[in-house]
This record gives structure tokens, C-alpha cells and sequence, in this order.
């Protein structure tokens, strides 16, 4: 089974950073801005140099008058620095917007959001004039009233755009993980199947799935957080949670039998992660604190 062999070896490389003391990893906090429109819901990368990162960001924002989009850039040791984007007039403004992910392997910047609620929109980023267009809007399948998403994501495993999405579930109400086929052609995702999943931190109101991303090798990353309120206190975790298995036209997942949180964090409630390869990389994760704002953090990054 050699997907399940690479989720071993994942597991054992990231593993180490349980050996790093949090006490530490929390020095390397960064605020991005305060107050609770400015959380971070979703995130991806638009550009990698090796100086610099930038990425897009969502905030889950409701009223008419809140930013839903911004880019944030993270220079070496530096404080992130912000860019608020215009959401176009000729579109309706989204309401809670939970989720992002890059559309890979398209020449342009192209991104999906996806709200609570499950409609997504098919984005296209110009960075030089630092302006959003909305290509597509359409509906993720298999939604009803009490749907709660809060994880998109997309991958191309053995030449199949597979798309994976979650209800963070709450409580004693696991996460339900969905996936199927994406045709970007006709903006249509083929429904193949679906999980549940429960994580064992936090406990309490925790949210099982509060994002996710799938690698190259379609192992499935996920946050999970809680709070107590708008003051908090937060906590949060990052798991690798399973991996996504292609068989002929057929997609399935496969849960990790013993969920293992390669990260912890005690202060903040993570939303948002994405993964940033090569020698300055790592998961890179982002909160929505509420009243405190919103934070970044690379787990095990040199940036």
C-alpha cells in the first residue's frame, strides 16, 4: 500500500516537532491585524521567493461594509503586511466565507472560496493591480440547511482534479469529509463518497475539521480548533488525517486509524493552513482569535 507508506513516513518526519517545547514556537507568532473582522477563515499561496511569501486570505465577514478578501506577505523575520481587497460590484458580497485553495496547475492565479453554507466561487487574482475577478459561482453537492463547511480543497492525484470538502461537525457530531471529481470545465464536482472523522484534540465545542489541504502525493492535512468565546481561551491542532485513493475512476479516502496532533497550540483557534514546499517551508497556519485578531505561524519554517 504505498499511499499508506508515505502517510507513515509524513507522520514521522513531522512528528518530531512534538519534541520542540510550545513555549518556544510561540515567540514566532505573528500578529497580521486586530479585532474580530480581520480573522483568517482561509488561506494559499500565491507566490513563493526566497525572501518572501504571499499568500490570499479570506475572512468570514457578514456585513456589507467588512473586507472578505486580502493578500498578506510574510518577509523574512518581519511583521506580515496587509493588502485589503476590493470584492468586485457586479457580484453579490459572499457571507462567511470559511475556505480557499489555489486551483493547481493553471497558468493563472486562480483560487475557489467556498462559504459555510457551501456555494463557491471560482476566483482569478490580478497581483499587479492587486484586483479579484469572480469567473464562476456554483454550489458544492450534496448540501442541505444545516451544512457547516469549513475546509476546500483541491489536488491533482493520478490525473484526476480532485476536489475535498468538510462539515467541521462540533462536539460529539464528528466532521464528514466529501471528495469527488472537479471539472473545471463546467465548474461540476462528481460526488464519489464521504467520511466522518473525529479528533481527540481538542474536546469540548471543538470543531474537528476547521481546514484542510491535500499534497501531491493526495495526503490529507486538517486543522481542528475551539473556543469558549470571543475572548477565548482557543486551542488547536494540526493532523495528518488520511489520504485519498484513486482506483481507476473510482476516488476513496482512507482515515488514519490513531489520529496523532503533530501540532498543538493552547492560545490560538487555527482556521486556516496551507502547505509550502521546499527548504524554507512548512504548514503554515492562520487563526481567527476574535477579539484578538488574527495570527500566523510557519510550523516548521525558516521564515
Amino acid at each position: 500500500m504505498p499511499k499508506f507508506l508515505r502517510l507513515i513516513i509524513n507522520l514521522v518526519v513531522v512528528a518530531a516537532f512534538l519534541l520542540i517545547s510550545h513555549q518556544v514556537w510561540a515567540q514566532d507568532w505573528r500578529p497580521v491585524r486586530g479585532g474580530i473582522p480581520f480573522g483568517i477563515s482561509g488561506m494559499a499561496l500565491i507566490e513563493q521567493q526566497s525572501n518572501s511569501l504571499d499568500f490570499l486570505i479570506v475572512h468570514d465577514n457578514k456585513k456589507p461594509n467588512q473586507s472578505r478578501l486580502a493578500i498578506i506577505s510574510l518577509k523574512h523575520k518581519k511583521q506580515p503586511e496587509y493588502f485589503p481587497l476590493n470584492w468586485p460590484n457586479s457580484t453579490e458580497l459572499p457571507i462567511d466565507l470559511e475556505s480557499l485553495t489555489f486551483v493547481p496547475q493553471n497558468k493563472k492565479l486562480d483560487f475557489i472560496s467556498v462559504s459555510s453554507t457551501g456555494k463557491a466561487y471560482y476566483l482569478r487574482l490580478d497581483i499587479t493591480n492587486k484586483n479579484i475577478s469572480i469567473i464562476q459561482e456554483f454550489n458544492l453537492p450534496e448540501i442541505t440547511p444545516k451544512s457547516n463547511l469549513e475546509a476546500f480543497g483541491l489536488q491533482y492525484i493520478d490525473g484526476k482534479l480532485v476536489a475535498i470538502w468538510a462539515d467541521r461537525g462540533e462536539g460529539e457530531t464528528p466532521a464528514t469529509i466529501y471528495f469527488g471529481e472537479f471539472n473545471p470545465k463546467t465548474y461540476e464536482i462528481k460526488l464519489s463518497g464521504s467520511g466522518k472523522l473525529k479528533v481527540p484534540f481538542p474536546s469540548g465545542n471543538v470543531r474537528h475539521i476547521s481546514d484542510l489541504k491535500v499534497d501531491s502525493s493526495a495526503i490529507v492535512y486538517i486543522t481542528s480548533a475551539s473556543d469558549a468565546g470571543d475572548d477565548g481561551p482557543f486551542q488547536s491542532a494540526v493532523y495528518v488525517a488520511g489520504y485519498l485513493r484513486l482506483s481507476g475512476n473510482d476516488i476513496s479516502w482512507r482515515s488514519h486509524p490513531q489520529l496523532v496532533p503533530l501540532y498543538r497550540s493552547y492560545y490560538h483557534k487555527i482556521e486556516a493552513m496551507e502547505l509550502i514546499p521546499g527548504a524554507q517551508g512548512g504548514v503554515i497556519v492562520g487563526t481567527d482569535d476574535e477579539n484578538l485578531g488574527s495570527y500566523v505561524y510557519i510550523v516548521g519554517g525558516n521564515n
